[in-house]
């Protein structure tokens, strides 16, 4: 499984990237974000699903812009030119995946600014190599173990807050993540672009690195809980009282060792 979080916000891009990668018995990390920056061009792909497919099909990228006639002046061009390999791939290795019980789900995020490009702009690349735009009304998307995350996201992220807000939650995101998915975890990948600044900034968390904040949330959770009101809680344990029939008052429900 994989974590691979990208945000699209008013002032720039912010990725998140786990880097646990399990295969058959073993556990390994592995980087899922790779950084293109050359002169006014600056672009990272994260990529989620079978490791054989993904590090395949961004060989091939990787070779495809190494040798363009063209260079590329706009992000949707590089990302037609993923996708274009990713189907490849799935020609090539699909069926053969397929019949040794394995799925082809490779999932892609690309996000940048080309030189031609009028603002910064974030895609997610399906397997079958088609592609949506992530916008401004859910400006956030998730490859790989999305659930556990989301809620966070959903309840406070909105496209015109801080790029250092966003973090922020993307980094809770990810630790709910890591804490009910065990194929998802450190070391943390970070990479920030600011709006019409042509340069992609990558930085590494080590769990120790944001321990606190995992347990400053977790028990601020709590906290929370206990302090909401609980007039409403009453309604429902009220009924836990049985009544006597005989005496018309109420009587405590029987225990567990009363019934036996």
């Amino acid at each position: 499984m994989t974590f691979c979080l990208g945000m699209n916000l008013q002032g720039g891009l912010v990725g998140i990237a786990d880097t646990r990668v399990i295969a058959g018995n073993e556990r390994i990390t592995a980087r899922k974000v790779s950084v293109f920056q050359k002169d006014r061009h600056a672009m990272f792909l994260m990529s989620a699903g079978l490791r054989s497919a993904r590090d395949k099909a961004l060989i091939y990228f990787e070779e495809n812009l190494a040798h363009s006639e063209q260079p590329l002046d706009r992000l949707f061009k590089a990302v037609n030119a993923f996708a274009a390999q990713v189907r490849r791939v799935a020609k090539e290795d699909k069926a053969a995946l397929e019949e040794s019980g394995f799925e082809f789900n490779l999932h892609a995020l690309i996000g940048g600014q080309l030189e031609n490009d009028p603002e910064h702009r974030l895609y997610l690349v399906y397997p079958q190599g088609n592609w949506v735009e992530i916008g401004q009304g859910t400006p956030y998307h998730i490859i790989g173990a999305a659930g556990y995350g989301k809620p966070i996201l959903d309840r406070t992220l909105h496209y015109q807050d801080p790029m250092r807000f966003a973090l922020k939650v993307g980094c809770l995101a990810f630790d709910s993540t890591r804490i009910s998915a065990v194929n998802v975890d450190f070391p943390l990948d970070v990479v920030l672009y600011a709006r019409d600044s042509h340069r992609i900034v990558q930085h590494c968390y080590q769990k120790e690195d944001l321990q606190d904040l995992s347990n400053v949330w977790q028990e601020g959770l709590r906290r929370s809980i206990n302090n909401l009101s609980a007039d409403w809680v009453e309604h429902a344990f009220d009924k836990l009282a049985l009544p006597d029939n005989n005496i018309g008052r109420l009587l405590p429900a029987p225990n567990e060792a009363d019934r036996a």
